[in-house]
């Protein structure tokens, strides 16, 4: 998924871009087996002016898979991440991160309602430019082979 947004909302998807990036170890998330999901993501920037930038995308994926991955990509690109922290079927984690010569933090929550749904919500803040992303997803089907 390729979207044209400003630098800094660039910046603040990139880390939240997989759905669990902060996770320290797969036991701390629920798991996710690969299905086609719909993700519904609307972000805010105090950089833009007017509505919430709404995307949505359909993909056969694993966020489970997705979240391992990107977690590595941001630790090798100076990311830190807070442990995960559970109450019920909430998990909230954090993110502290020097990309590109770029500070930035981010402080997620994502609320588990089963296997094929879950919602994220972000706070991120780059350089004193702070902005909230809402990613809702969403099972749709089954991958095809």
């Amino acid at each position: 998924m390729h979207v044209l947004l400003a630098p800094t909302v660039r910046y603040a998807a990139l880390l939240v871009a997989a759905p669990f990036a902060g996770a320290t170890t797969a036991e701390d998330l629920p798991a996710f087996r690969a299905r086609v999901r719909e993700f519904n993501r609307t972000m805010e920037a105090s950089t833009t002016t007017g509505k919430p930038q709404a995307i949505q995308t359909k993909q056969c994926t694993s966020p489970s898979d997705d979240m391992k991955k990107q977690n590595e990509m941001l630790t090798k690109g100076g990311c830190k991440f807070s442990p995960v922290d559970r109450a019920g079927n909430t998990y909230s984690y954090s993110a502290a991160c020097d990309l590109q010569g770029a500070s930035g933090t981010s402080k997620s929550e994502l609320a588990f309602e089963s296997d094929s749904a879950y919602v994220i919500r972000i706070e991120s803040n780059l350089g004193g430019a702070p902005s909230r992303e809402v990613l809702r997803a969403t099972r749709v089907g089954d991958c095809r082979p």
